[in-house]
C-alpha cells in the first residue's frame, strides 16, 4: 500500500429534520399521539395488576388503596386516561381493516366488515364486563 494513501471514508449526506416533523401532516400526528398513549396503557394495566395484589393482602390494604384511589386528583387523572385509552383503542381498530386480510375462498372480506367485526367484539366485552360489575 501506498505510504501516503489515506483511507478515506465519505460522510453520509443526512438531511437536517426538525424535532416536531410529525406535526406537519394529520396522520404522522395521530400515529405519534396513539404511539404516546402506549404509556397510558402501561399506567392503567400497572393499577389493575397493583388492585389485584392489593387483594391478597387483606381489607385493610383494600380499604386503603381504595382511599387512594377516591382522591379527587386521582379521579381527575383517571377520567383522562379513559379518554386516551378509548382514543388509543379507536385508533388501534380503526386500522385493523389495513392490517388484517380475510380471504374467504377466492374473495376477500370488505375492509368494513373487518372494523364492524372488531367494534362489535369491543361492544360485547363492554357489555359483559358492565354487567359483571353492575349487575352481578
Amino acid at each position: 500500500m501506498n505510504p501516503g494513501y489515506r483511507l478515506y471514508y465519505p460522510r453520509w449526506y443526512r438531511k437536517r429534520v426538525p424535532i416536531f416533523w410529525w406535526l406537519h401532516k394529520r396522520s404522522y400526528a395521530v400515529f405519534i399521539a396513539r404511539e404516546l398513549t402506549s404509556v397510558f396503557v402501561v399506567y392503567a394495566a400497572a393499577v389493575v395488576v397493583a388492585l389485584v395484589l392489593t387483594l391478597n393482602k387483606g381489607e385493610p390494604a383494600w380499604e386503603a388503596a381504595m382511599s387512594r384511589l377516591s382522591h379527587p386528583l386521582v379521579i381527575t387523572a383517571h377520567v383522562l386516561v379513559l379518554f386516551v385509552i378509548l382514543f388509543h383503542t379507536i385508533t388501534w381498530l380503526n386500522l385493523a381493516p389495513m392490517a388484517i386480510v380475510v380471504k374467504l375462498g377466492d374473495r376477500k372480506v370488505p375492509p368494513t366488515a373487518v372494523l364492524i367485526g372488531h367494534y362489535g367484539a369491543w361492544f360485547a366485552c363492554s357489555v359483559v364486563v358492565a354487567w359483571l360489575l353492575l349487575w352481578r
